[in-house]
């Protein structure tokens, strides 16, 4: 694209819907409709710019042209309780729904990794002794050991609140820089499942893998499925750095972006509901199986809300991504 050409081509149209938007005085019918048009127009020439010429100082120009425009046309746009609703009914179940061919084998993969490397370490002394010494494995893994008390160490709130920020944060990151071709994703799930190997290896060599069971099934369930989810959308979102597919790689990454950022506030508040009952439910006076039962529940509860309100928003053609109304006007792509 010859960007001097381009510019002499639409000067005329960009001067006159800047025009427009200065008018002090109530446009007339033909004028609101002339405004509206050429809104439409400049947002297809800042896509053109952005995708076949970029020039920055243009760019600028016309974004900001184009922002004001959108004020003018839509009017001021204020959330409501409607989006709230909508979004943890719609557009949240549907961004986990879409992702779940990442999450799930990204869940399959890291599960058999834990498990890989506790029988790893339950059954080489050498790595346990890598670990710690001895009286030290010792003091963890005996009954009314650390492993136990861990969870019953701080006051049920102020552990539950602690738990949750720090999952949140992992999320956050799987999530945020997955962009980064999925690297820092790698590296967070390798550490939460080494963490969780070493729990399940240590404990075994005890002869105690069914009190570690009882101690992370409750929260754990739900706690995973959340990194898991997380994670996916991460490594998703590397891939279309990667394949973004018959969209332009700007659009692909923005569109997965957003639902990524959305899906970030949703999981905030199902590593809340994890962090609650690893708070309060775990280092309970339960029996172990009616901790292990609220966990299964709850993460049964979880599955469900995405299969049946993601799957169907999903079918109703929603991808996860903010209302049309709000997202930036996009030239197609040919597929």
């Amino acid at each position: 694209m010859d960007i001097d050409v381009f510019v002499t081509a639409h000067r005329a149209e960009w001067d006159r819907l800047e025009e427009l938007l200065r008018r002090r005085r109530r446009l007339t019918g033909a004028e609101a409709d002339e405004l509206v048009t050429l809104y439409q127009r400049t947002s297809t020439h800042l896509s053109l710019v952005q995708s076949g010429a970029p020039d920055p100082e243009l760019t600028g120009n016309l974004t900001s042209l184009v922002a004001r425009a959108r004020s003018a046309v839509t009017g001021t746009r204020r959330a409501t309780w409607r989006d709230v609703t909508r979004f943890f009914t719609v557009g949240f179940p549907a961004a986990v729904y879409r992702a779940r061919h990442w999450w799930i084998p990204t869940a399959l993969l890291s599960t058999l990794v834990a498990v890989l490397v506790g029988w790893w370490i339950g059954t080489h002394p050498e790595i346990q002794s890598a670990i710690a010494a001895p009286e030290q494995l010792r003091e963890m893994t005996r009954p009314g050991g650390r492993y136990e008390t861990y969870y019953s160490s701080h006051p049920a709130a102020s552990f539950a609140a602690q738990v949750w920020t720090n999952n949140a944060q992992a999320a956050a990151i799987c999530l945020i820089f997955g962009a980064f071709l999925g690297l820092p994703v790698l590296w967070v799930l390798w550490q939460n499942m080494l963490n969780i190997g070493i729990g399940i290896g240590l404990m075994t060599s005890a002869g105690r893998l069914d009190t570690f069971l009882g101690l992370i099934l409750p929260h754990g369930l739900l706690e995973l499925t959340a990194v898991f989810v997380a994670a996916g959308t991460g490594l998703r979102l590397g891939w279309t750095v990667v394949d973004p597919g018959p969209r332009s790689r700007r659009a692909a990454l923005a569109q997965e972006g957003r639902a990524a950022i959305g899906m970030a506030l949703g999981l905030a508040v199902v590593l809340f509901v994890s962090g609650v009952i690893e708070g309060f439910v775990t280092p309970s006076g339960l029996p172990t199986w009616a901790r292990i039962t609220i966990g299964v529940v709850a993460e049964a509860a979880f599955l469900a809300y995405v299969y049946v309100l993601g799957g169907r928003a999903v079918r109703a053609g929603e991808a996860g991504d903010i209302d049309a109304a709000d997202r930036p006007v996009e030239v197609p792509a040919a597929a």
